[in-house]
């Protein structure tokens, strides 16, 4: 009877959990078991700058190391994992944020170049994160137009947006808040990390930062930086383009020719300099940012600059002195603005400690693209050339990447999207082109990872008159066809010419490798579909041609 009764208890323990497995069935989807719990699924800091480039990043070792513009940035690096060959797909602003918004290439996303309008209802990453239970906010620059879709919260600048005392746009209304507009991007974000965060949701807050693009102005308690030094000079300074195509001779991006003394170094701009309608379109630009300052930051302002605009023009500088001087302060402008950053991710990083969520968040810093700093006489980006094309990515992971580590293979901003959804355990669409570069932050070695990238730049005629262009760059090589004028080539060894300064395209011992090339070209926009127009423009050809 005994054994009976043993017998009878089993079965009703059986039969109890039967039951309870068909309540759980009935009232949780099945979907939901294939979903990370809210503790395994990471935090996600995302801080993105514009127009930072790499070499101006101690930890990328590169020309200004020796200035230590970025000790913040630098010590994510130690304690996290540095990406030495990191890419954009197209080097420009609004561009490079589309494809991070969509893991698409901008011919796909629809947003080629600054002039466009991003579709915001076409699908995004921060939605499909959403639905899968994070909470997600973006603060500061979007350069995108238009209300972001896909956050629970935001506060974006219009446009490129104002140094000193920026306006925001809030879901609600557009608002001005005093201060620099690094510091109070940080400060909106730092906000949400106390007072909105949802504590039993994981979360993604993207902190992206107007600094530091043109026109620097730093915070007046940077103006002062760098004063004692002299900042080292690119080897590149003083590049005539002479083994290039014709359009990088006739770009408008020269610190010699194009560089503005009023528009970029705010020479002469003084509180008196305020007839708007006699100054040129771009100094009256400059002028409306010197007009948002209120009268005490102006006066520290001219402070400090004017006896040095009094000293320059005392010199009466020329030639190649010019050139230095226009260098000198363009580049301690650039890095003060750098400055400013790099403090803001130590405060954000603090700030993640003093919470106790800085174990389980990863921190990543990046930047929409490379940039020029004086390298080839240059500012700006837009170039398929290594010091636009370049973007940094640096990422901590507590527990999982190796501290100190740097990592070769290539990656895009194309791969972001996805690695965020990865690192979420959400859902990835067949639709994407990147790939998540999750496996390299834990550190694994995949063989069939990507032996190239594809680079496609689309907007001229605009500001600073560069063409368009695509191309292919694999670990050593690089091939660009500047389409726009004709059939207009260059190839680079970059492993023995780093700064791409022969041009080694119809070289006859080049020659099979210049035509294995073009075949990977063409295979790349196969398969990311890239049927855009890449058709000659006879509209520019003549005068083109004329110049060059």
């Amino acid at each position: 009877m005994g054994g009976r009764c043993l017998s009878f208890n089993n079965c009703a323990l059986i039969i109890m959990k039967i039951i309870s497995y068909l309540i759980i069935v009935c009232f949780f989807p099945i979907s939901n078991f294939g979903e990370k719990k809210k503790e395994d699924r990471p935090n996600i800091l995302f801080v993105f700058t514009d127009d930072h480039a790499p070499h101006a990043i101690g930890a990328y070792n590169g020309w200004l190391k020796e200035v230590n513009p970025t000790p913040a940035i630098d010590k994510l690096a130690e304690e996290g994992m540095v990406f030495v060959n990191s890419f954009c797909t197209n080097s420009i602003c609004g561009p490079s944020r589309a494809v991070i918004q969509t893991g698409k290439h901008s011919h796909k996303n629809g947003f080629m170049n600054n002039g466009n309008t991003f579709d915001w209802n076409q699908q995004t990453f921060p939605k499909i994160l959403q639905k899968t239970g994070y909470q997600t906010a973006i603060y500061g620059k979007s350069h995108l137009k238009g209300k972001p879709l896909g956050y629970d919260d935001w506060a974006v600048l219009p446009g490129q947006g104002l140094y000193y005392n920026p306006d925001l746009i809030f879901p609600d209304k557009k608002r001005r808040i005093q201060g620099h507009c690094t510091d109070v991007v940080t400060d909106l974000a730092i906000e949400w990390l106390n007072k909105k965060r949802i504590k039993e949701k994981p979360f993604l807050l993207m902190v992206q930062h107007k600094a530091p693009h043109r026109s620097w102005m730093p915070a007046l308690r940077h103006l002062a930086l760098y004063d004692n030094i002299t900042i080292p000079e690119p080897s590149t300074l003083f590049d005539k383009w002479e083994d290039n195509t014709p359009g990088a001779r006739l770009q408008e991006l020269e610190i010699n020719r194009h560089m503005d003394l009023n528009y970029d170094l705010f020479v002469d701009l003084t509180p008196e300099f305020n007839q708007e309608r006699s100054l040129k379109a771009q100094d009256r630009s400059a002028w409306r940012n010197m007009k948002r300052m209120t009268p005490d930051q102006i006066k520290t302002w001219r402070a400090h600059y004017g006896p040095r605009d009094a000293a320059f023009k005392e010199a009466k500088l020329s030639g190649k002195d010019l050139i230095r001087w226009k260098f000198q302060r363009y580049a301690k402008n650039y890095l003060r603005c750098v400055k400013s950053v790099d403090e803001s991710l130590h405060r954000l990083q603090q700030e993640l400690g003093r919470l106790n969520l800085d174990e389980n968040t990863i921190v990543i810093y990046s930047s929409d693209q490379g940039f020029y700093i004086g390298d080839h006489g240059w500012y700006d980006k837009r170039w398929m050339y290594e010091e636009s094309l370049k973007m940094p990515l640096i990422v901590k992971w507590p527990g999982t990447i190796k501290e100190g580590s740097r990592v070769e293979e290539m990656v895009q901003n194309l791969d972001y999207a996805q690695t965020f959804l990865d690192l979420a355990g959400a859902p990835e669409p067949k639709d994407m082109q990147g790939r998540s570069i999750v496996p390299l932050l834990k550190g694994e070695k995949v063989a069939d990872w990507r032996k190239e990238i594809y680079y496609h730049y689309y907007e001229y005629p605009s500001v600073h008159m560069v063409p368009r262009h695509y191309g292919i760059r694999t670990n050593r090589y690089k091939l660009m066809h500047f389409y726009q004028f004709g059939n207009e080539w260059e190839m680079y060894d970059l492993k023995t010419d780093p700064d791409e300064l022969t041009n080694i395209y119809g070289k006859k011992e080049f020659l099979e490798l210049q035509k294995s090339l073009k075949k990977r070209l063409k295979d790349l926009q196969k398969n990311y579909d890239d049927q855009s127009d890449m058709s000659v423009s006879s509209e520019y050809i003549k005068e083109y041609r004329k110049q060059s």
